[in-house]
């Protein structure tokens, strides 16, 4: 049994397990950080960033291919854990081979076609006269300005997929609720389990009838929207492959979003626009509510709140029908009747508005000072980029950076010299180290597998050894384009004789007779005997 691993990515995970004769890969998440090495995408045609297409990296799968670490062609299943672990969907299912099933949750499936859609939206509604490739070649790419004369492997980044990709990808998607059992040619069973980090965010469960692996990623002990943490299924594994905990360890949340709030109160009270680059969905619902609560006991009332995403509406459409997803207090909202977030009273009452882009309604009715909800969160394309340039000279206004998946300094960068203030305010709810100490614990699985960055405390704070895990007997590393052979010790095989070997059988005990084979045992039992 070997667990290859494609990515080394401890939060977007794209790795693929062996396990008996089906080939399961385990999330595909799709690396955006090399965005950050160009320049920002504008609203409307610039010659002077149209040599500079919007390219996204693909960790640990085009060119994984090449070394022949692994023919994707040959995955049976792909089990996907949340919506934003599925973003490199397109380009496996649509351009490896492919011929297998995806396995997600409705939730997880909807807001991950809204997030892709985003995606190639805002790539696709940017004029560019021309693109370039040749910049690539390791002769040329060696006297471009760093960092881009610095990155690995940019021969294998890949443009933006198409809808007409992401269609295609996700028709192969089967659907699965929490604690559902599905069989795989008869070998294998998975079953899909509560993580608490987002809606119809999964753990899975892999076993056979005497052998359990458990995979967790994106997990959250905290309570926010989504169902809680299903933990006592994780007991008696065999194997648990360990990845997505959370990329700031020593932030609180609900610190965090203190902070959010009194920052964004400061800047509204000076006369200050407020901008907060975001996905379309996640942290934004947790922000509404933090904001729901807090604008009345702030005095803000009158201030206006855009939400400005081509899938805006579908988002809190999105949020507020999934209720059996969500945690229990929410889902006893519906019943009464009311919406489970309060950002359906913002809307009604006009405080919050969204719209599908800065075009249109959004341009008669703007209003400022206000504050704005939009994306991308890495500030290189989507309708951030045009507030970037609206309020960027102005120390009035604030940006607030509440998305841990970028470094704020670097998504800054094009945009040098700023005026307007910058606070970071990373929200990340995925388990910290602590916790998943206490976890595995509590489930005490035979032998953890996980990044190796896990096994080491961070580079700029070398002293903290409780920013890594510690546990007995040690976790089995993984790096990227790693292969590993998974530790089971495996004492039982299930088999079935043939029918023109029963007669034999016939005279056998009721109850089980010890075999002789060799150097092997066996347990033979009659049908009826289910003992």
């Amino acid at each position: 049994m070997k667990l290859y691993c494609l990515s080394g990515h401890p939060t977007l995970p794209c790795n693929v397990l062996k396990f008996k004769s089906t080939t399961i890969m385990l999330d595909c998440g799709l690396d955006t950080t090399s965005v950050l090495q160009f320049l920002p995408l504008p609203l409307v045609h610039s010659p002077r960033l149209s040599k500079l297409p919007g390219w996204v990296s693909k960790d640990g799968t085009i060119n994984l291919e090449k070394k022949e670490l692994l023919d994707l062609s040959t995955i049976d299943v792909i089990l996907i854990s949340n919506y934003h672990c599925m973003m490199a969907l397109p380009y496996i299912t649509e351009h490896t081979g492919f011929t297998g099933t995806v396995y997600a949750t409705e939730p997880t499936l909807q807001i991950g076609r809204l997030l892709m859609e985003e995606l190639v939206n805002f790539m696709e509604r940017v004029p560019k006269a021309q693109s370039a490739t040749c910049w690539k070649y390791k002769e040329i790419q060696r006297l471009l300005p760093g960092p881009l004369k610095d990155a690995v492997e940019v021969s294998t980044w890949k443009r933006c997929y198409s809808m007409q990709d992401v269609n295609s990808a996700l028709s192969k998607v089967q659907l699965v609720g929490y604690s559902q059992k599905v069989e795989l040619f008869g070998a294998v069973q998975v079953t899909p389990l509560s993580s608490g980090y987002s809606l119809g965010s999964s753990n899975w469960i892999i076993q056979s009838h005497y052998e359990k692996v458990s995979y967790v990623s994106g997990s959250s002990l905290l309570t926010t929207h989504p169902q809680p943490m299903d933990q006592s299924s994780l007991k008696n594994s065999d194997v648990l492959i360990l990845t997505g905990l959370t990329q700031m360890p020593t932030a609180n949340p609900d610190g965090m979003l203190g902070d959010f709030c009194s920052n964004l109160a400061m800047t509204i009270r000076a006369g200050g626009n407020v901008l907060v680059p975001c996905y379309s969905s996640g942290v934004i619902y947790d922000l509404l509510e933090c904001l729901y609560q807090f604008i009345e006991n702030a005095n803000l009332g009158s201030t206006p709140f855009y939400f400005i995403s081509p899938v805006a509406n579908s988002s809190l459409e999105f949020s507020q029908i999934f209720a059996e997803w969500l945690c229990h207090n929410k889902q006893s909202k519906v019943y009464l009747p009311e919406p489970p977030f309060p950002h359906a009273e913002l809307i009604q009452t006009n405080k919050l508005k969204h719209y599908p882009s800065i075009h249109g309604d959004f341009s008669s009715e703007f209003r400022q000072p206000c504050v704005v909800f939009t994306g991308h969160p890495s500030l290189r394309f989507g309708d951030v980029v045009h507030f970037m340039e609206l309020w960027g000279k102005s120390s009035l206004n604030t940006i607030i950076f509440t998305e841990p998946d970028f470094s704020y300094l670097d998504a800054l960068a094009p945009y040098q010299p700023l005026a307007m203030k910058c606070v970071y305010c990373p929200i990340d709810t995925r388990l910290n180290f602590h916790q998943v100490s206490k976890l595995l614990k509590e489930v005490q699985p035979l032998h953890v597998v996980c990044p190796e960055q896990y096994t080491q405390p961070p580079p700029a704070q070398s002293h903290r050894s409780d920013l890594m895990l510690e546990l007995q007997p040690p976790p089995m590393p993984y790096r990227r384009c790693s292969v590993l052979g998974l530790p089971f010790r495996r004492r039982w095989e299930r088999i079935q004789l043939l029918p023109e070997v029963g007669p034999v059988a016939t005279h056998l005990s009721d109850i089980s007779i010890l075999l002789s084979l060799v150097h092997h045992s066996a347990v033979l039992k009659k049908p009826g005997n289910r003992g």
